[in-house]
């Protein structure tokens, strides 16, 4: 008979540790992969911006200064008495080639700084605010950090502002494309028959379809007189519209292929509800798979979203999009009289690029056969 210590035995205040939950082990895996991580982070960093449009951008999206139109970028300066400045600027019309010409007032400085005072914005949509992270310090200065367009706005704070629609536009497009997707292909898979052939057709019908065209056609029904909400809203609708087909495809065809597996034939003789098999046994088997189709359907929006705005076939002006403010980009003489005009552009390869990378690494930490 073999007699323990004392200190060997188990304490009773100690209990054994809970098995982690799916979505532990997804994310204890996502943490492992540094790019998908990073680019979390990056739009993280986005959404927060394009939420708090206001207060992180300089000038209001409105706001506008005729002399300054198609102003250069505006390096800040620093000294020790003065801080950080920038110097007054004054525009003029080069006779021979009538391109914008701008020349520095050394004798006017304009100061910087954080936490000031500018134009008056709605925060959240609601909230009176006139505090601004960075900015001039006086008011009626004007600094342009990207440059400014043809109206003499400031591009940054534009391409801050049309975050909130051009990034908002993807998350909304794909929520309903996901509840489709998720519904009339898993109806279609589940159980099959004479509903999974009405089904089909109708998404075959819609893939027949060229997609361009179709948006442009849609798009150009809408009344010039909406106003941006509602044509925001209406292209959110034609965008999900025809982009659940494809998500609703792979459904369909992982659950045909797991409906008979031995663990939903059990849970179904166990007298397990229907909603509860697909929810609790077949959907969590091939998440990786949905995963992978809905980050690459954000980017998809977005990028969409931006092709009809660029064409002027989408969101106009007085909305501010990513896809409105390079429609100012479209002649070769703006392009290279203000290449600054291109920048929203980056802000869409950005934006792009990283819910991709987010979406890999998303599907390799949900795919249970991955190492």
């Amino acid at each position: 008979m073999t007699i323990l210590a004392p200190d060997s035995l188990p304490d009773p205040a100690v209990t054994p540790d809970r098995p982690e939950s799916q979505w532990q082990l997804i994310w204890a895996r996502f943490r492992k992969h540094r790019l998908a991580v990073i680019s979390l982070w990056v739009l993280a960093a986005m959404y927060v911006i394009a939420i708090f449009a206001g207060f992180f951008a300089p000038f209001a999206s409105s706001s506008t200064s005729a002399d300054h139109a198609f102003q250069p970028p505006q390096v800040p300066n620093f000294s020790i008495s003065d801080g950080f400045y920038v110097y007054a600027t004054t525009g003029s019309t080069d006779i021979e080639t009538l391109q914008r010409v701008f020349t520095e007032d050394r004798d006017t400085k304009i100061h910087l700084g954080f936490f000031v005072q500018g134009d008056e914005y709605k925060l959240l949509g609601f909230i009176p605010a006139d505090v601004h992270l960075f900015g001039p310090t006086e008011a009626g200065d004007r600094w342009y950090p990207l440059g400014a367009d043809k109206s003499g706005s400031d591009l940054y704070s534009k391409i801050i502002y049309g975050g909130q629609i051009s990034l908002s536009i993807g998350l909304v497009g794909v929520a309903i494309s996901l509840v489709l997707g998720l519904l009339l292909g898993g109806i279609s898979g589940y159980f099959g028959g004479w509903i999974d052939n009405i089904v089909q057709r109708v998404i075959e019908f819609i893939m027949s379809i060229p997609t361009l065209p179709l948006w442009l056609g849609l798009a150009a029904a809408i009344p010039p007189r909406w106003g941006p909400v509602q044509t925001y809203l209406m292209i959110t609708v034609i965008l999900s519209l025809f982009g659940w087909t494809s998500l609703a495809r792979v459904i369909r065809g992982r659950f045909l292929q797991t409906r008979d597996e031995d663990y939903v034939l059990a849970a179904r003789l166990d007298g397990v509800s229907t909603g509860r098999i697909i929810s609790r046994h077949m959907l969590p088997s091939f998440l990786s798979h949905i995963i992978a189709t809905v980050s690459l359907a954000v980017p998809a929006m977005i990028l969409a979203e931006t092709a009809l705005s660029f064409l002027g076939l989408g969101l106009r002006a007085p909305a501010v999009s990513w896809g409105v403010l390079l429609q100012e980009s479209q002649s070769v003489q703006a392009v290279a009289a203000a290449p600054w005009m291109l920048l929203p552009g980056l802000a869409v390869v950005l934006a792009v690029v990283a819910f991709n990378f987010v979406g890999d690494g998303l599907r390799d930490s949900a795919d249970p056969y991955g190492n």
